[in-house]
């Protein structure tokens, strides 16, 4: 039988209506704090390259350096662990160090690769995240089946990095590139359905679209620099 609205309440069609709109401005929220994290890890990071001083002071120390990334990690963890007992605001400050700070390590990309090849790999890393996006949005398939596949992936380019620390193989870079532009692509499609089932559910906590922010902007950064490593050209 063909779907009539009419058999169903007016109250039922308002719910419905009243989730839409709650997961739209959830997205929403979540889409802006991420734009914003990219925009300050971009500004701090031409800064920092920009300024001998900054360079000298980050790069010239790997004590300094080592210690920004632990820092990194610490607010990854912090805010992931307490989402549900920090405030919007609260949250959003936590993501903002965190994006501050990534510019700052991330600063050594623009120092390494010509600004053509920055340019370039930020284009396709945003017309790749886009297009995953939408078609996180539009799909009728669960993605939730990825996870075990994206997990495992993500699982072999950590180690596959840490070995490669040791061995420096551009061999083992380029396998490792390939499977990272596969996995953060796979990625950002799956972060996506996931937190738009969040917001249909409700939400949560006022600092969930902060967190689910962090989520899609690790995947956007993790998908540039391996589409940087593979296609970039390095400077002279």
């Amino acid at each position: 039988m063909p779907f009539d609205s009419a058999r169903f309440p007016a109250r039922d069609q308002v719910l419905a209506r009243g989730a839409s709109d709650v997961e739209r401005r959830f997205m929403a929220s979540v889409y802006r704090w991420m734009t914003l994290g990219l925009g300050v890890t971009a500004l701090v990071a031409f800064a920092v390259a920009g300024s001998e001083a900054a360079i000298r002071f980050v790069f010239g120390n790997r004590f300094v350096f080592f210690g920004l990334v632990l820092v990194e990690l610490g607010l990854v963890v912090a805010l992931s662990a307490a989402v549900h007992r920090l405030s919007a605001a609260a949250a959003g400050a936590l993501f903002l160090a965190y994006s501050a700070l990534n510019g700052v390590t991330l600063a050594v990309v623009l120092l390494a690769y010509t600004g053509s090849s920055v340019a370039l790999a930020f284009a396709t890393t945003a017309g790749t995240f886009g297009a995953m996006s939408v078609f996180a949005t539009v799909t009728r398939r669960d993605l939730s089946s990825w996870s075990s596949f994206l997990f495992m992936g993500l699982l072999g380019i950590v180690i596959a990095g840490v070995v490669n620390v040791f061995l420096r193989s551009d061999g083992l870079s380029f396998v490792i590139s390939c499977a990272a532009v596969v996995v953060f692509t796979g990625l950002a499609a799956y972060d996506t359905q996931k937190l738009r089932a969040l917001a249909r559910a409700g939400g949560g906590s006022a600092a969930l679209p902060v967190n689910g922010a962090l989520a899609l902007y690790l995947d956007f950064v993790n998908l540039f620099l391996a589409l940087l490593r593979l296609f970039g050209s390095r400077r002279d």
